[in-house]
């Protein structure tokens, strides 16, 4: 049956990371996301196409599914099969199927966002150690460059050893992997923005990059 449970999981996790935030709370507002902007149905694209207000509930969906995935997924495999894999294994297969079904929702199309806000969603949920690393190099290099898109890789890879170095030991293998394939399917979803870096065209978040500010020239007199 650990096949089938797993299976199971994969499923419960593609089907609920379908729901994208930014684009169910779209269609209340008769917009789709992917139509403006960057054209990415996540985040960062909803704040700059429609304020921080709109952006706070995409984010909380994406985030919540995540979790939820993640959290629901062990139980709801331990009442349909007897003899189902370790929890963390399950939860880890559906989190990560979650992430897949953001980047490629089954309700719109297979076109939908980078997977960054679910992905921190399931590691809150199976790995609460790595948020804060998470968070600080997402902070620090945003705050140095106002790169959405670099901050969001570099906090992805920063999860690997943030998972190894910080959790429990042994580490379960299950979230050893999770770590793994997570960071590179983030890069992976960032590879335009890694182009845009390379030929200096990527966008900044001027707002947050404070790095600038400082070092900006003064005032005149």
């Amino acid at each position: 049956m650990t096949v089938l449970s797993l299976a199971l999981a994969a499923v419960l996790g593609y089907l609920l990371g379908s729901l994208s935030g930014s684009l169910v709370l779209g269609r209340f507002r008769g917009i789709d996301i992917r139509a403006t902007g960057s054209g990415n149905a996540g985040g960062t694209n909803a704040l700059r196409a429609l304020g921080w207000r709109f952006a706070l509930a995409v984010v909380a969906i994406d985030l919540g599914k995540g979790a939820l995935a993640a959290l629901l997924a062990p139980g709801l495999t331990g009442a349909v099969f007897a003899d189902t894999p370790a929890p963390v294994t399950v939860a880890s297969v559906a989190g990560f199927a979650a992430v897949i079904g953001h980047i490629w929702p089954l309700y719109f199309r297979f076109r939908g966002g980078k997977g960054a806000g679910t992905a921190v969603g399931v590691i809150a949920a199976l790995a609460p150690w790595c948020i804060l690393p998470l968070l600080l190099v997402w902070i620090i290099t945003i705050v140095g460059t106002g790169y959405v898109g670099l901050a969001t890789i570099l906090a992805g890879l920063s999860l690997v050893p943030a998972m190894w170095t910080l959790g429990p030991d042994p580490l379960p293998p299950a979230l050893g992997w999770l770590a793994i394939t997570l960071a590179v399917l983030l890069v992976w979803t960032h590879r335009s923005n890694l182009a845009r870096l390379r030929d200096g065209s990527e966008n900044r978040f001027e707002k947050a990059r404070l790095m600038r500010r400082r070092r900006g020239p003064s005032a005149p007199p």
